[in-house]
């Protein structure tokens, strides 16, 4: 694409060219497992389907205006290509991961179509194949989302990047595939343990989201650029609150969220059992106020599979009276500040930091 036009403002355009790479990178790897077998192809197909269907491109964006923000020049076409590519295998990582969470909570749906094991299941079912269609769909999500994690490792690899380039890029490149698992682990793990703490949510949101889905790509694009460790450390104050308020966005938005814009069911966090921040202010709040029964009501409402709506309504209605929307939302703009004002502490492009200003608002103030 962008040999082709190369009077394209990619700064504008960016989320085209991401999905053009996307599509080319995706388009190769489909061709080769052809040659493995057909049946192996159809199921690369799936996951290909799966990552260029939708999303909000957040990763690659922040990886780009971490770029943009240490100095990297969008007119240089030699280096924006190779930036370009590197950048957009971030969304592989994240496809491993949303595979990963839906399997792990058993949810039905995302972006407003069947999950990854919830239609291999129903291939199986529909085929009339041997064992339990469950089994299958599980087993196939499993491998497709490793498939991913791999295959963001070879794009970034095989993206045209410099060695000294990919050098740098060492530490945040392996920072985010850790920690992105380390908070799916610390997730489950506050289920297991029906852990209701707000440290241990907070801890969730700041590994399982914030840390590969701002602060690190932050960090990724501007050590592309040869960043100094005052501008990195700069960035990551700001992709750490930044990332931590997206989170808590969503947190609002698994409860209180529109399905026909989220593209999941109405109340999902609940009926998955998730101990968010917004669970644990609504339990701390109930508490502190003496009101065993809301306490009790909220708790009741985390993991059940058959949520009705009357008892959802009623929890909504609980969270907002005992005060703890008010305080995730106040969590939320705090948080916005702060990360802001560190991007105040040095020197960066002032195109940049326009951009990043705007993006941490739409990112914390969204309602898909």
């Amino acid at each position: 694409m962008l040999e082709q036009q190369v009077d394209v403002n990619v700064d504008a355009m960016l989320t085209a060219h991401v999905e053009h790479e996307l599509r080319v990178y995706l388009g190769r790897q489909r061709a080769a497992a052809a040659d493995i077998d057909e049946a192996f192809a159809s199921a690369v197909g799936a996951l290909s389907d799966f990552v260029v269907s939708g999303g909000k491109r957040i990763r690659p964006t922040f990886a780009w205006w971490g770029w943009r923000a240490a100095g990297g020049d969008p007119d240089d076409l030699d280096t924006v290509v190779p930036v370009l590519r590197a950048v957009s295998a971030l969304e592989l990582i994240q496809a491993c991961a949303l595979v990963q969470d839906d399997l792990m909570d058993d949810s039905d749906m995302r972006r407003g179509l069947p999950t990854v094991h919830v239609a291999f299941g129903a291939k199986h079912r529909e085929l009339g194949w041997s064992g339990s269609a469950e089994r299958f769909g599980l087993s196939a999500a499993l491998l497709l989302g490793d498939l991913a994690l791999v295959w963001a490792d070879d794009m970034v690899r095989t993206s045209g990047l410099g060695l000294q380039a990919l050098a740098r890029t060492n530490e945040a490149w392996h920072g985010m595939r850790t920690e992105v698992l380390a908070g799916q682990y610390l997730d489950v793990l506050a289920q297991a343990r029906a852990a209701t703490d707000l440290h241990s949510a907070e801890q969730v949101s700041r590994y399982k989201t914030a840390a590969y889905t701002v602060d690190r790509p932050l960090h990724f694009g501007a050590a592309l650029a040869g960043a100094s460790p005052e501008l990195i450390a700069a960035l990551r104050r700001y992709g750490a609150d930044v990332g931590i308020a997206f989170q808590l966005r969503d947190d609002l938005l698994g409860v209180f969220g529109d399905p026909a814009v989220t593209g999941k069911p109405a109340g999902d966090d609940l009926r998955e059992g998730k101990r968010t921040p917004l669970v644990a202010y609504g339990l701390d709040l109930a508490h502190r106020a003496g009101e065993t029964d809301s306490a009790e009501l909220i708790e009741s409402a985390l993991g059940v599979p058959e949520l009705d709506g009357g008892l959802l309504e009623r929890v909504r209605a609980t969270l907002i009276r005992l005060g703890a929307v008010r305080a995730v939302e106040e969590r939320i703009n705090g948080l916005t500040t702060s990360g802001l004002a560190a991007l105040d502490s040095v020197t960066i492009n002032p195109v940049a930091v326009t951009r990043l200003r705007e993006l941490a608002q739409e990112v914390t103030h969204r309602s898909y």
